[in-house]
């Protein structure tokens, strides 16, 4: 069976007060939708993850684009945007997870319970038993106790088989709260797996620190580190993170010698632990014979973004007499930013000479430094 995961994302989560919808506020630098987005992509059995988003949020940047996923546009209700999502999943798709934005803390094993209670029944959810004492209140005070035997605290992602959930929403009166109540209300049995109390959604202002608190707990960050360099040769321009600068003379190598996007790349395979870009990318190849150094670079953060991790911050240095970088250093944070799917301001790219010393300092080359922080969490 092929699985989607449909991320409902149109909501406007007034309750978490700030000048956003709760789902693109940050939350240890990165908003809060990105979390989730990036651990059903990064997981095997997901083959597609959807997007469900406000009308007003799609052409904004809002949303993460480092996480190749399918758009769809919300409508009213929460019902309407779930179906939204269900009717823009693939013609192979035949089961669907369907999680709530809003829970950044989703874990791989929470999603494989889900997964394999889908074997035996056309719907499952996670849940945690409520063990606290219930009262039953009113005007400020206990009125009562209520039975807590049999309760349980609901959460997302709820698994489902397509085809009897698409005919259960179809049915629907369009105003339950969740899955589970549509499901059941067309007759469908659901099963309960354990939750997690990890698992929170961001409902108000304080959910935020807690969230935080318990990311940082388990928070799995890496750092790496590239050195590039390439001698001068003929020409007319040089290639520096993605940037053609007039110069001179033309940096030499296999591809197309960007030695700044050179460094970037191997820093974020080294963070992986993955070699460099001669071990993907061998210069014996022929096909990568003046290559574009684009290429190398969106297959490191590829391969980031599938083993689960995010790019947190990019720092590159270039080393050179000339040309001079700073003319050009807003357009090469620009060109990376686009390659990678970050914001601008996630990524820095800086020069200094080294005071006419070495090769550097007899413009023989230019060699470039760089420093690249992943997350997973």
């Amino acid at each position: 069976m092929t699985t989607a995961a449909i991320i409902v994302a149109a909501g406007r989560g007034t309750r978490a007060g700030g000048t956003l919808p709760k789902q693109w506020q940050p939350l240890l630098g990165r908003p809060i939708a990105a979390y989730a987005i990036a651990r059903f992509a990064a997981h095997p059995a997901i083959a597609q993850v959807v997007l469900v988003l406000h009308p007003d949020d799609i052409p904004t940047d809002l949303w993460p684009r480092e996480t190749a996923v399918t758009i769809a546009t919300g409508g009213a209700t929460r019902a309407a945007s779930v179906l939204a999502g269900l009717q823009a999943v693939d013609a192979d798709v035949d089961k669907v997870l369907i999680h709530d934005a809003a829970r950044p803390l989703v874990s791989a094993a929470l999603i494989d319970r889900v997964l394999a209670a889908l074997d035996t029944s056309s719907g499952a959810a996670p849940a945690v038993a409520v063990t606290d004492t219930l009262w039953r209140g009113s005007a400020g005070a206990v009125q009562g106790v209520q039975d807590r035997d049999g309760l349980f605290r609901a959460q997302t992602p709820q698994g489902f088989l397509l085809a009897p959930l698409l005919a259960a929403h179809a049915a629907s009166t369009g105003q339950e709260t969740d899955d589970v109540a549509v499901a059941r209300a067309a007759g469908l049995d659901v099963a309960i797996v354990p939750g997690d109390e990890d698992n929170i959604k961001i409902t108000t202002p304080a959910d935020f620190a807690r969230a935080a608190k318990l990311m940082r707990h388990d928070m799995d960050i890496r750092c790496g580190n590239g050195y590039d360099v390439h001698r001068f040769g003929p020409g007319d321009h040089v290639w520096l993170c993605g940037v053609q600068v007039p110069h001179h003379s033309s940096l030499q190598g296999h591809s197309d010698a960007d030695v700044g996007m050179h460094a970037v790349t191997d820093a974020i395979y080294g963070a992986l632990g993955k070699g460099d870009i001669g071990q993907h990318f061998p210069p014996s190849d022929p096909q990568w014979k003046g290559a574009a150094s684009h290429i190398f670079l969106k297959h490191a953060v590829a391969l980031a973004t599938s083993s689960g991790y995010s790019i947190s911050n990019v720092d590159c240095t270039l080393v050179c007499e000339f040309p001079k970088i700073g003319p050009h250093q807003d357009a090469m944070k620009a060109v990376m930013a686009a390659y990678m799917g970050l914001d601008s301001d996630r990524i820095s790219v800086k020069a200094t000479t080294s005071e006419k010393l070495g090769f550097t300092g007899r413009e023989e080359g230019i060699a470039a430094l760089a420093t690249v922080t992943l997350m997973k969490s």
